[in-house]
């Protein structure tokens, strides 16, 4: 069973290095053959690498023989030709390898940020609540790059490490067989020496990654909400905060780097104490003429060539499992099983009618307080309900539910008579339009934002929808029209004008079931007014339910569903509801017709929620000016 450790209020599960290595197989598998082309490339030419030094023992060995030097000359420069040819084809390797890594190496990064992008977009609303926005975007970004740092590591340092101690240890073997048991016995020392060490120091360095996802997140939290910092004057605190989780970094990263010193003063000693016992053996058996003066040279090439090989061998060893401390934080999040999954066999759900039923409903959030609790409801085809309550009541859970942001903790929500678990994620909210409060728009185009309810949608469609929403009130004073970018989040829009553009997305979609919540809150008097028929309209032959804050706006609705406390408490239209003397939907309109406040007042009653659950403004503002659907 894996290790499970909390995180932002999910439990994710602990990734090992085997579900890191699955999960960059999966995107290195469908180039498979190139890395394997690639990896035989780099070990062609590390072998001639150790070969050529054979022909240089020649070379001196032939230069210390007596003879005619004509001759002597004319067998340096056939054993030159031959280094060059052997040169010439450890060149071609190494291009080939370069070519084939460059292909390799860029597919396989964007099949990766691909993959880990498909798996995280399809993570419940819940999972993207409890994280930062900054933070998921770094994991993505590292876990590529912790694939990049690892391929590049061992294919062009670890392959060749590898390659070069076998086949040095192969052809000092039939030079003399304890020189080259002396170079095997050291050759296992110095890997057991660097891998024991970086194993043991790995739990410092997921925390340098844990804590440098910390630092990402503060610092996409303050700058998304650079404004509220100068508003409420607290820049000086939140530098103070962010000094606080930076400076916890720098420690922990100054204590992994001194760490990777001290394995660098223990690699250099065994790389000199090599040489050393290399030169001690060879000279012994030179003067027992047992090697040559050629033997010399090619000893101190391959003692060379293992120097400049190991010499970065602790940063390769670092590198390999920092890239797993970074990979891993992506990997467990690619671990977590999706909270709102699709049933095996699920279908398209089929909309004729729009007929939407609540039976036995009930919701948990956590597991640890009821938000609603065993609610029945019918909604007939075409109908206009609007749901109103206080704060936390559970509106917004209604309308989260019926898109399966969220699964009921028991009970059934079915449209058409079919239970929407058991249909398509993608097919159900095809089937249903959504007017948010405060809609987030891309930073697109204006024209890519309205497109976003009908993806094949002609420009004269588009224009059709942004007329009817009146967007072309305002498209018109901007410099590109329609071709506008709007900004992150839309923040080149006035909230008014966001929510123009989500009415003419809606009207655009054209779902037989319309979900408006508080669709006209951001709006002026005059421009609520230019709305009202857009509305009407796009509520035609579509069952509605609208998320009511302000009372007025649903006096015309067909039915209004009072909530409190997890519960149906009323229903009916609202003269039938205003007669109740003691009901709480007539205590909530004399309250906004002029209980508490003047009636030009466009003030909240309570404040804004700060639960999860429900993060709207319950209950409802006074109009500026009386209007209905």
């Amino acid at each position: 069973m894996q290790k499970e450790k909390l995180q932002s209020n999910i439990v994710y599960p602990e990734a090992k290095l085997k579900h890191v290595l699955v999960a960059f197989w999966k995107g290195i598998r469908p180039q498979k053959w190139l890395l394997f082309l690639f990896s035989l490339s780099i070990v062609f030419a590390n072998i001639i690498a150790v070969i050529t030094p054979i022909f240089y023992r020649n070379f001196f060995d032939v230069i210390a023989s007596p003879g005619d030097k004509s001759q002597v000359a004319h067998q340096l420069i056939i054993i030159i030709v031959q280094i060059a040819v052997l040169n010439g084809f450890m060149w071609l390797c190494y291009r080939s390898a370069t070519f084939l890594n460059v292909v390799y190496s860029a597919d396989t990064i964007a099949r990766l940020k691909q993959q880990m992008y498909d798996h995280m977009m399809d993570h419940s609303y819940n999972f993207f609540t409890n994280n930062f926005t900054g933070s998921l975007v770094q994991k993505v970004n590292r876990f590529a790059r912790a694939f990049e740092t690892l391929s590049d590591q061992i294919n062009w340092n670890v392959l060749p490490l590898i390659t070069k101690i076998t086949a040095i240890t192969i052809v000092v073997f039939f030079l003399n067989k304890w020189i080259a048991l002396t170079i095997f016995i050291w050759a296992i020392i110095f890997f057991a020496f660097n891998v024991t060490f970086s194993r043991w120091k790995l739990k410092y360095d997921v925390k340098v990654a844990e804590i440098d996802s910390k630092t990402t997140g503060y610092l996409a939290d303050t700058i998304t909400n650079q404004n509220n910092v100068q508003l409420f004057s607290s820049h000086k605190f939140e530098s103070e905060g962010f000094k606080k989780v930076s400076n916890n970094q720098a420690k922990m990263t100054k204590f992994a780097w001194n760490l990777d010193s001290l394995v660098e003063a223990g690699q250099s000693f065994l790389m000199f104490l090599i040489e050393f016992l290399l030169f001690y053996f060879a000279i012994n058996y030179w003067k027992q003429g047992a090697i040559t003066i050629g033997a010399f040279v090619m000893l101190q090439i391959y003692v060379l060539a293992l120097m400049d090989q190991l010499w970065g061998f602790t940063r390769v060893i670092r590198n390999a499992y920092q890239s797993y401390a970074d990979a891993k934080e992506m990997v467990e999040i690619s671990l977590l099983d999706h909270e709102i999954k699709d049933a095996p066999m699920a279908k398209e759900i089929l909309v004729e009618r729009g007929e939407v039923k609540f039976k036995d409903l009930t919701f948990n959030f956590n597991e640890t307080r009821k938000v609603l609790n065993n609610v029945n409801l019918l909604i007939k085809p075409g109908e206009k309900v609007a749901l109103v309550g206080p704060s936390g009541a559970g509106k917004t859970t209604f309308v989260r539910l019926l898109l399966r942001l969220y699964s009921p903790t028991s009970g059934k929500i079915l449209i058409d008579g079919q239970n929407i678990t058991e249909v398509t994620q993608e097919s159900l909210r095809k089937n249903i339009s959504m007017v948010p409060q405060d809609p987030v728009l891309f930073h697109r185009t204006l024209a890519e934002n309205i497109v976003y309810g009908k993806r094949d949608a002609s420009i004269k469609e588009i224009e059709k929808a942004a007329k009817l929403a009146h967007c072309d009130d305002f498209i018109a004073d901007l410099p590109f029209g329609l071709e506008t970018f709007v900004g992150e989040r839309g923040v080149k829009l006035s909230g008014g004008e966001r929510q123009r553009v989500a009415i003419a997305r809606a009207i655009l979609k054209n779902s037989p079931i319309l979900v408006l919540d508080e669709a006209t809150s951001s709006l002026d008097s005059r421009s609520e007014m230019l709305i009202q028929d857009a509305l009407t309209n796009l509520m035609k032959n579509k069952t509605t339910i609208v998320i009511a804050h302000r009372l007025s706006t649903i006096q015309k609705m067909d039915r209004i569903i009072v909530i409190d406390g997890g519960k149906i408490i009323e229903q009916g239209g609202h003269a039938e509801l205003l007669k109740k003397k003691k009901g709480f939907y007539r205590k909530l309109w004399e309250l906004q017709a002029g209980g508490f406040f003047p009636p030009e007042a466009d003030q909240p009653l309570v404040e804004e929620s700060s639960e999860e659950i429900d993060d709207e403004s319950e209950v409802p503002n006074l109009p500026a000016k009386m209007v209905n659907f």
